[in-house]
């Protein structure tokens, strides 16, 4: 998150150190980036997915639907049949950006579908009901908004196990 803070043209980073806090950080990091038409670094990218991950997990507990952002993460949720061997019935795949953009109500899942940005298979892959799932907030040079509590709109989570 140093190095897009710093590509960003904000200071370091002075909010609390815990896991909710930097993965929201690492989020508002990554929308700032696109919204700035920057790439967002590859460490931002990866607490971003990890962290709205974990909140998908929390909105959407179960083991029907995998879902997959490589290179960074992937997890199990939405409730329904669980799956334990091969290739899941409900899969959903996107890009790290797309799975930002998306987890912060910054571009609607049927859109996302439509472009071929998310590839979603099985009857239970539809995830819009669960998003968007945090509000990506500015990033300054000031003090860090508070990060500690669960966001105003969906509980906080320490995330998912990084994927390979």
């Amino acid at each position: 998150m140093t190095a897009q803070r710093a590509a960003l043209g904000a200071g370091a980073w002075t909010g609390p150190v815990t896991v909710p806090a930097l993965g929201a950080a690492c989020l508002d990091c990554v929308i700032a980036a696109t919204d700035a038409g920057l790439t967002p670094q590859r460490e931002a990218l990866r607490g971003a997915a990890i962290h709205t991950l974990g909140l998908l997990e929390s909105r959407a507990p179960g083991r029907a639907v995998e879902v997959r952002i490589p290179p960074y993460a992937a997890v199990q949720c939405v409730a329904g049949p669980r799956h334990t061997r091969g290739t899941p019935p409900n899969v959903v795949e996107t890009d790290a950006i797309t799975w930002a953009l998306l987890a912060a109500g910054r571009t609607d899942w049927p859109g996302a579908v439509a472009s071929g940005t998310v590839r979603a298979s099985g009857p239970r892959a539809d995830l819009s009901a669960y998003l968007p799932l945090a509000a990506a907030r500015p990033v300054t040079n000031g003090p860090a908004p508070p990060a500690d509590g669960p966001p105003a709109d969906g509980p906080a989570a320490d995330g998912p196990a990084a994927g390979g």
